[in-house]
């Protein structure tokens, strides 16, 4: 059974190594050992017994906009729906935590988002302090063909 738990600092080397292939092919934005425990109460993980199955985060950028980063699901487990509990997770996170309009993705699999309701726009409107903050750290940077997303709360 695949459980949903919130991450604590001891999963942090866990999480980096299911996260590795990825990053290095620059799917996933490369996120320091300090930047994810900094923003440890972000994550959620899928977990079967004490194995890493897959994760994500929420990060809340404004009262109006929060981002899903860093999806993540074990390649033995993909297409067990692990990916859309945890997005659904955290999109009830978003809302418990009161953020009053979007949740935005960027991703190379869009229609894995749009099964979930999320809805494509023009990566223009996203926020210019994401691009600052995030983007410019990939190592695909300025010519991004990543897809932005967003799921309407209201």
């Amino acid at each position: 059974m695949i459980e949903l738990i919130k991450a604590k600092l001891s999963d942090i080397p866990a999480m980096q190594a299911l996260v590795s292939s990825e990053v290095k092919d620059g799917i996933i934005l490369n996120r320091t050992e300090d930047e994810v425990a900094t923003n440890i109460r972000s994550y959620v993980l899928a977990k079967k017994g004490d194995k890493l199955v897959g994760y994500t985060a929420l990060h809340v950028h404004s009262k109006r906009l929060a981002e899903i980063r860093s999806l993540i699901v074990d390649e033995a487990y993909r297409g067990q729906k692990i990916g859309q509990r945890l997005v659904e997770f955290t999109l009830k996170e978003a809302s418990a935590l009161g953020v009053e309009e979007d949740v935005l993705v960027l991703t190379y699999l869009p229609l894995f988002f749009q099964k979930l309701d999320f809805k494509e726009i023009n990566k223009e409107v996203i926020p210019e302090h994401k691009i600052w903050a995030d983007c410019i750290k990939c190592i695909h940077f300025p010519i991004c063909n990543e897809v932005a997303l967003v799921y309407k709360l209201t």
